[in-house]
């Protein structure tokens, strides 16, 4: 262990927030050791801002609770720890672990128990990566390095601590939290980690809670860094651990979404993660919806019934939240009516409470070279910037060219169905007879002759003026006894 200067390590109280500073002073008066560990201290090094501060002690949660009262609340089975509350911060104060004394752990090695407190060489050694082992203690100024992690992060290497192998099998989520750091970091993965990393031993993450795996997959989703990780999911076969019918290939749509995605976190827009899930998705969606629809299912049953039947495939891997899949639905079905909406419902479309996702999922996908758009995506984005009369009018044209191309579509069927009549019919290979119930009658005359109008034949000369027929009397009528117009 070396004991460096928060000074020579770039790290001042200056940088970090009050929060961590009250939880850190609060469990030092009380007797206890206390240390900012992980990602923050990791963070400060490289000159990045820390997402959050974590905090460990030798305080078991039980006596962080006595400290700190009802601000303090104790959570979690496998991995006790206590959550701290600071004015609106949530700070994580977690307990020097020490190894198990009698492992608790799956058929596949994963550890199910580990609640066995120790020292802060003990709590070392059960962690991670080396780069997320540094121990800062503010007040004094001081930056506990037990595994010289200081030089894994000038050479930009990440390294697990112990036996790749054993370190993945106890936590398969390791797997996961290996990539998102080296995608996050651009850090480069040690060799000892890439010769264990198989497609084989990615099947370990099937024993890891669909509940945990969502979210996980949502820190790969917000870190910011989505489109540098999606390739290096497909390439270490993690891919098809998270999701379940979606073929691993970064499509022209799923990486377009994924740099948006990017963008908007890095100049500080809020993002819906559950919106990737739901371009993801959307190619299964389509193809379930074309299936109901092959089957004489009315659109929008096989629309309802295509969502239900992806989100509920999906939960084997990744188990969404049931507020999330109803947002994924309802961008799903905006997409039918941004595409084709009726013209006195154009307005009230624009205010909906899913318009402006449904809207940037339609844009997405033009800019994406989806032509089944029709350009509506432009369309909607031109008709959010417009004026009140100029919206008026871009309605207006929209009604002629839908009642244009209405037209169009009526006079095409027309002309399909001419020239289907105009065909004329190919005589069968095979003359074959016709079933007992399609035959027709036979006349009760079997003479070959056949019947011929009476006014034709006549017109003809064939029927004489001495034909029965002809010499019908005609009765005549008394019309003395007819009554006219209205009667009593």
């Amino acid at each position: 262990m070396q004991t460096l200067r928060a000074s020579k390590c770039g790290l001042s109280t200056a940088q970090l927030p009050s929060s961590i500073l009250d939880v850190i002073d609060a469990l030092t008066k009380a007797g206890y050791e206390a240390y900012i560990v992980g990602g923050g201290v990791r963070d400060l090094m490289l000159g990045h801002a820390p997402k959050d501060f974590d905090a460990v002690t030798n305080a078991t949660p039980a006596q962080v609770k006595e400290v700190f009262g009802r601000r303090c609340r104790i959570i979690g089975r496998r991995f006790e720890l206590a959550h701290v509350y600071s004015g609106r911060e949530l700070i994580e104060v977690a307990t020097f672990r020490a190894p198990p004394k009698k492992a608790v752990t799956s058929a596949a090695g994963m550890i199910l128990r580990d609640n066995n407190w120790g020292t802060i060489e003990q709590d070392f050694a059960r962690r991670d990566f080396s780069i997320n082992a540094m121990y800062y203690q503010p007040r004094k100024g001081e930056v506990l390095d037990f595994c010289h992690a200081v030089d894994d992060i000038k050479h930009k290497t990440l390294r697990l601590l112990g036996d790749p192998q054993l370190r993945f099998e106890e936590d398969p989520v390791r797997m996961l939290r290996t990539l998102r750091f080296a995608a996050k970091l651009n850090f480069n993965i040690d060799e000892k980690i890439l010769d264990v990393f198989t497609p084989e031993l990615t099947l370990l993450l099937r024993d890891v809670s669909p509940h945990r795996l969502y979210d996980e997959s949502q820190k790969l989703f917000t870190m910011g860094h989505l489109n540098r990780v999606l390739p290096m999911l497909i390439d270490f076969g993690i891919w098809h651990q998270l999701f379940a019918d979606i073929k691993p290939e970064v499509t022209p749509f799923i990486e377009l979404a994924a740099k948006n995605t990017d963008q908007r976190i890095s100049i500080g827009k809020t993002i819906n993660p559950a919106f990737f899930y739901a371009v993801l998705l959307w190619i299964p969606f389509q193809e379930r919806c074309s299936f109901y629809l092959n089957k004489g299912m009315v659109a929008a049953e096989a629309r309802a019934q295509a969502g239900l039947d992806v989100l509920k495939r999906q939960a084997t891997r990744t188990i969404i939240p049931r507020f999330a899949e109803t947002f994924i639905r309802e961008v799903w079905e905006m997409q039918t009516r941004l595409l084709n909406p009726k013209p006195q419902q154009i307005e009230a479309l624009s205010g909906h409470a899913r318009f402006r996702a449904g809207f940037d999922f339609l844009l997405l996908r033009e800019k994406s070279g989806d032509t089944t758009t029709q350009g509506m995506g432009l369309w909607w984005e031109e008709y959010q910037h417009m004026s009140t009369d100029e919206k008026e009018r871009a309605i207006s044209q929209y009604n002629r060219q839908r009642a244009k191309g209405r037209r169009k579509a009526a006079h095409d069927d027309a002309e399909v169905k001419v020239s289907a009549a105009q065909q004329v019919d190919i005589e069968p290979l095979v003359n074959e007879p016709e079933s007992r119930g399609r035959r027709q009658r036979k006349p009760k005359n079997h003479s070959a002759a056949p019947t011929v109008s009476i006014v034709a034949a006549s017109a003809r000369g064939e029927i004489g003026s001495d034909h029965p027929i002809l010499k019908r009397k005609r009765v005549k009528r008394d019309l003395t006894q007819v009554v006219f117009g209205p009667t009593q």
